[in-house]
Parts: structure tokens; sequence; C-alpha cells
């Protein structure tokens, strides 16, 4: 399996009854992208998130990672199959599990040796710089460090695709942009493709590569993002 991988949605539409959430959203990731889905409450972009991470199907179109398709109208391969790691708003973290336990969570249900594990823990907990954390549990950390732990468990697995649902929202503002700007570095060392749910535009140009604008349901517009600067092309 490629280390990388792009993501298309092509004529992608979901409905909630007879209220159309995403209406034949066609776009395209490339491998290695950080792309920022930006948008008001309601446009549908952590709907989009939802198709892309399996947890629901789309009413219309496909969605494909590479060359495998994963979802189809009525159809979803499940998010275990999917080879993603999620972030999500409220970390997510167990709180009877230490930190080095939580982060090992998922090396464990694909059945990886003990000796792997610690190893690949131990690295995943550096790269966000909790290394000495390990033994914690998540109440002993303050949330920007819950978030960081949530991040190493997501990339623990070597996913292809990073999914981040609105991760840094509870956050006040200081520790939301320099967590943000952590982030954005271990993402570009990592390369791996990564979709990124915020309904803040600094965020978004601090992080991404790209930001794909939502509204009632479509893709407006999708702008480039000056690496060097975050301004938004």
């Amino acid at each position: 399996m490629d280390a990388f991988t792009d993501i298309r949605l092509d004529g992608v539409s979901y409905a909630f009854g007879t209220h159309t959430v995403l209406n034949q959203i066609d776009l395209h990731i490339p491998a290695g992208a950080v792309v920022a889905l930006l948008g008001p409450s309601g446009c549908g972009k952590s709907t989009l998130l939802r198709l892309l991470a399996g947890l629901a199907q789309p009413l219309l179109g496909t969605i494909t990672f590479g060359n495998r398709l994963v979802a189809k109208a009525g159809w979803a391969l499940p998010p275990e199959s999917r080879d993603i790691g999620m972030v999500f708003q409220d970390y997510a973290l167990w709180p009877h599990m230490t930190v080095e336990d939580n982060v090992a969570f998922p090396l464990k249900m694909r059945n990886v040796p003990r000796a792997q594990r610690e190893t690949r823990v131990a690295a995943a907990l550096e790269r966000v710089g909790l290394g000495e954390f390990a033994k914690r549990k998540p109440s002993g950390l303050s949330g920007g460090q819950q978030q960081r732990v949530a991040l190493a468990r997501a990339i623990v697995a070597e996913p292809r695709v990073l999914l981040f649902d609105e991760p840094l929202s509870n956050l006040d503002s200081e520790l939301r942009e320099s967590l943000c700007r952590d982030m954005a570095v271990l993402l570009r060392q990592l390369g791996i493709t990564a979709v990124y749910v915020t309904h803040d535009r600094g965020e978004a140009g601090i992080i991404a590569d790209r930001i794909v604008h939502l509204s009632a349901g479509r893709v407006d517009a999708i702008r480039s993002v000056t690496s060097s600067s975050g301004e938004i092309a």
C-alpha cells in the first residue's frame, strides 16, 4: 500500500430526510495535501468529513482513496477498513488509560506485537512533544496536551489519510494558534493527506495548503495558501 493517497469525490450528495446537506460535490485532494474545509455552521463541512471517515453513506456519487472505491450511493467501506486516523473536537481519550495506552490502542486493534507497539508509541509521543508524559492519565494533562495525545494516537498507525473535526475549538485563542502551527509543521513532515474541518479562517490559513469554501452544501471556491505567510490567495 502506498504511503500517500489522493482523495476524489465525484457527484457526492447527502441528505437528512428531505433536507439536502451536500449537493453534487466534485472535489480532488492531491496525495500529501492538507486541505481545510471552511464555512459557516450548516454548510456541510462536518457531513463531508463523516462521509470521508465512513460514518455515513452518500446518497449519490462516489468517493475514492487512490484507486480504491470507499463509498458509493447506499454503501460505505467501514472506518476501520479505510486506513485513516481521526482527531476529534472532544479528544475522545479513555480516562482510565495512561497516555501511552491511549496512543497504543489502534496498534493493539491491529495486533501489532508489543515490542513494536512500544517503539511506535514512544516515537509518536516524541513527535507531539509528550515523550515524558507517557505514564500519566489524561486528567493530569491540559486541554492542549490532551489534544496532542489524540494527535499521537491518530498518527501512530501510520494512516494514509488524517481527518480533523474542529480539533482546536475547545482551546483558548493563544493556545489554539500555537498548537495549530505545531500541527501544520508535523503534517508537512509526515506527508499524510489530511482534511481539516474548521470555521476559523485564520486557523485554516495556518494549517492548510489549500482551502475549500463550502456554502449551502456546495463548493463555493477553492483557494491556495501561501505557506510562508498563511495568506489565502
